[in-house]
């Protein structure tokens, strides 16, 4: 079946007439045909995004709330199959592809209750009779460039806070999930005025690089690579930028932690999701006393894990044989740089990848250092808890982090010192709730926190208002 762009309100072909196919990663079997955009689609959705941004920015805020409440509904409505679809056209697991849709209703739902806030602060002026405060303003229509790992929740990470600030929408998704887009925008399609969400499938070059640089977008929300958020930055001019870049994120486990739950925090925040995750923990930096102990019993669970298609397993396909390919690169680097394969490390038929876990691992090892993407896992050796902490930060990204320790000044020093946007005790580095801030430090971004009150203040900006009723002429700052 071949799908449309979604432009003002209409499905439409694109403009060079030309598609793709989106493929079942577990079986390679074609999901559907798209549109394989150019910068003319971008130009007609920025233009309809633009027409549409006049009337929408005048809606009530507490019934644009009211809309996102009725996407919610159509969500749970739809969950079960969207899930699936997640499933299918990502790879991972049902029960987390269902989590995905979660996220989307929970956020939708969230972001509504905020069109009956949307919080400005008052206060006092230096002058008499004289009235002071901020209030929030839409930023005008916006680009939403998402990836494929969470093709339902990370879109709507984005585009609920942009609905509700008052803003109207070009969204891009990646190229391996745009399915789920699509399936995204039809649920929405009859809630939203015509103009206000505008879907447009493609690639990269031809579809993601003109919405960087389109003069016409007041904002850019990305969430990817680092090494396309660097060409984000350079590109984007002169518009307000939201980057979310990943993460080679760390477990420290302490010798009085609960080695059972620390084993069950790392298998799922290593090989949830086939490791996919910008939260995954890639690197685990265990008290010496206490390291081999953890690996043996680590080593026992993994053969215990399914490896196969995403409704009959524990663990799915990776999303496609680029990423097949990377992960074995990586599995040769880590053997070139003499760490320790204690368990898998081998391809399986199709884009499926063992389980592969590292001891002896070194600090400056690049296995220890780079994004692998996933279901490569780095153990580390550490002297104590000042080790363990400056091993960890030790890493140019810094999304989430975990500590596991029966002791809460252990806690309390890692909440502290961790230099991360994200830190978890006694709980792995995945499973952000939709109402609270979610993003980085480091070179996991610009410092751009989603989801949450914080995700109002990417999606607006703040105006400051002054009223004198004094009825004179009232200069600040004491001058007469």
């Amino acid at each position: 079946m071949a799908y449309g762009n979604y432009i003002n309100g209409r499905w439409v072909k694109s403009a060079g007439g030309r598609t793709f196919r989106s493929l079942n990663p577990a079986n390679s079997k074609s999901l559907g045909v798209f549109q394989k955009s150019n910068g003319k689609d971008v130009n007609r959705a920025v233009t309809a995004a633009k027409r549409a941004y006049e009337k929408w920015r005048l809606v009530p805020a507490p019934e644009r709330g009211g809309m996102l409440l009725e996407i919610s509904a159509r969500l749970k409505k739809n969950k079960r199959r969207l899930g699936s679809l997640v499933t299918q056209e990502m790879g991972k697991q049902l029960s987390e592809g269902l989590g995905d849709v979660q996220e989307a209703i929970d956020v939708f739902e969230y972001m509504a209750g905020e069109g009956r806030r949307l919080f400005g602060h008052t206060t006092p002026s230096e002058l008499r009779n004289k009235f002071a405060c901020t209030i929030r303003m839409p930023l005008g229509p916006v680009g939403l460039i998402t990836p494929w790992n969470f093709p339902i929740a990370i879109p709507a990470w984005k585009i609920a806070p942009a609905l509700i600030c008052g803003n109207t929408i070009v969204f891009k998704p990646a190229t391996d999930t745009p399915r789920c887009a699509v399936e995204l925008a039809k649920l929405m399609d009859g809630i939203l005025p015509k103009g206000v969400l505008n879907l447009v499938t493609g690639n990269g070059r031809e579809v993601g690089a003109p919405i960087v640089r389109h003069p016409g977008l007041r904002a850019l929300s990305f969430t990817g690579s680092r090494a396309v958020g660097e060409f984000v930055i350079a590109n984007a001019g002169v518009k307000k930028v939201g980057l979310e870049l990943g993460g080679k994120n760390p477990i420290i486990i302490m010798d009085d932690a609960d080695l059972d739950l620390a084993v069950d925090g790392v298998i799922w925040g290593a090989f949830g999701t086939t490791g996919q995750r910008c939260t995954a923990a890639s690197r685990v930096i265990v008290h010496k006393n206490v390291h081999d102990a953890f690996v043996k019993k680590l080593c026992r669970r993994i053969p215990k894990l399914s490896i196969g298609v995403g409704h009959k397993c524990d663990i799915g396909p990776l999303v496609n044989e680029a990423a097949v390919e990377k992960v074995d690169d990586y599995v040769k680097i880590g053997r070139k740089e003499r760490a320790k394969l204690v368990c898998g490390g081998s391809r399986i038929k199709g884009n499926f990848y063992e389980l592969t876990v590292f001891t002896n691992v070194k600090p400056s090892m690049r296995i220890a250092q780079e994004e692998i993407f996933g279901p490569v896992l780095s153990v580390l050796k550490a002297k104590g808890l000042d080790d363990a902490i400056a091993i960890a930060n030790d890493s140019d990204y810094g999304l989430s982090t975990a500590i596991y320790t029966q002791d809460v000044n252990n806690a309390f020093v890692a909440i502290r010192d961790l230099d991360a946007g994200l830190t978890y005790v006694n709980s792995s580095t995945i499973g952000s709730e939709v109402h609270l801030p979610f993003g980085g430090t480091k070179k996991t971004g610009n410092g751009t926190r989603e989801a949450g009150i914080l995700g109002i203040e990417e999606f607006s900006e703040t105006k400051t208002v002054y009223i004198d009723y004094s009825g004179i002429l009232q200069k600040a700052q004491g001058i007469k």
